[in-house]
């Protein structure tokens, strides 16, 4: 694995930003049952049906379903035989994201721009086409084994990929208000933080948005440290997080025993609307974190005035938070795979560019007490 000096100063954005990123492209996950990842996803989040490639396409290996909620691309990819890379990846890691693609112009630079600069390369640029065109694709490493790929897609008109075909079936249940992939939370070992940081810094031309250190993420037993990286337009926005030293095992360090290293912790998914969208979630049964009810009694005290009804935000364990820009609301999910690892936060901002500082307490102690009732606290 590529190295990156922790003592290097994180570098600054030039004004000729040489990694130019449109979006979110598309997240992929390893799982073990793409078909019923599928089914959890459109009938508890509200994703749509979008694409489909596997043994009638052609594959003999693996099979991937492509659902689709407004601008968040979501690949489920399960194997279809025995020891291939995808099956030993969810040996070691269980269900988990592996591809975070970014959306390019042009594929073939992001690649090289990336590559000179100290990056990993997992495959140089391929061309795939069919009779809607063709995508250029490449990719590179970063922490545990997530890797991004850029996709220059300008001239294809398809569905999603190449030689994958529309999916469509019988049961489309309706969205839940989900708009947009807002930032993406990635775990890293001991002391590994300032490496990555350095990584989207330094190769990815990527700034420094915000730090936060155990005195700001703690609670009586646990603490973890905490980096915000943001691309030069904002659009893309990772925050990288370590372990710091508690009392107790954190919640990072369960991540990291749970997954067998690092990788991708939660995805934040914005709204319009987080009341609607919860309500609508929780009745499909998708499970919060909950955090007492003593969090609400100083809220209006430490925000000010919002528009939402305190008494609503508590009735559904979402949290506030303001900045001096404005404020957001955010609720974060349990875990969705079968280990203690990946999670969705739901966020909706009104004006507000932070991460929600002002409730890493209350939800960290909401965090440990599940993972007290695991028996890994």
């Amino acid at each position: 694995m590529q190295v990156y000096e922790t003592n290097t100063p994180v570098a600054e954005v030039s004004s000729s930003d040489f990694l130019p990123l449109n979006g979110t492209d598309y997240i992929e996950m390893y799982v073990g049952n793409a078909r019923q990842a599928a089914h959890y996803f459109q009938t508890a989040f509200g994703f749509q049906p979008l694409a489909y490639a596997g043994l009638s396409t052609g594959l003999r290996d693996h099979e991937s379903y492509v659902l689709v909620q407004d601008k968040i691309r979501l690949v489920l990819t399960s194997p279809l035989v025995a020891n291939t890379a995808i099956g030993k990846h969810i040996d070691q890691h269980g269900d988990g994201v592996k591809v975070i693609a970014l959306w390019v112009d042009d594929a073939q630079k992001s690649f090289d721009e990336t590559v000179k600069r100290g990056a990993e390369p997992v495959f140089a640029p391929i061309i795939e086409s069919d009779k809607d065109g063709q995508v250029v694709r490449s990719a590179i490493k970063t922490y545990g084994d997530t890797i991004h790929i850029f996709v220059e897609r300008r001239h294809y008109s398809g569905i999603f990929l190449p030689h994958f075909v529309a999916w469509q079936p019988h049961y489309q249940p309706s969205s839940t208000g989900l708009k947009y992939v807002d930032h993406m939370v990635g775990n890293v070992g001991w002391n590994e933080m300032n490496q990555w940081t350095n990584f989207y810094a330094n190769v990815m031309g990527f700034s420094q948005l915000v730090s936060f250190d155990d005195n700001d993420i703690s609670t009586e037993y646990t603490a973890l440290m905490s980096k915000v990286m943001s691309n030069g337009n904002g659009r893309i926005k990772f925050p990288i997080n370590e372990p710091a030293e508690g009392k107790k095992k954190s919640q990072v360090e369960e991540y990291l025993d749970f997954y067998g290293g690092a990788g991708v912790q939660h995805i934040a998914v914005a709204t319009d609307n987080i009341l609607e969208t919860v309500k609508e979630m929780l009745s499909r049964g998708v499970e919060f974190l909950q955090v007492p009810a003593s969090y609400y009694e100083t809220l209006a005290e430490r925000v000010g005035v919002i528009d939402e009804e305190i008494n609503a935000l508590k009735e559904l364990n979402i949290l506030v938070d303001r900045d001096e820009e404005g404020y957001l609301l955010q609720i974060f999910t349990k875990p969705v795979v079968v280990r203690p690892t990946v999670f969705f936060e739901i966020i909706q901002r009104k004006g507000a560019k932070s991460f929600g500082k002002g409730n890493f307490k209350a939800l960290f102690e909401a965090i440990e007490r599940e993972q007290a009732l695991r028996g890994t606290l």
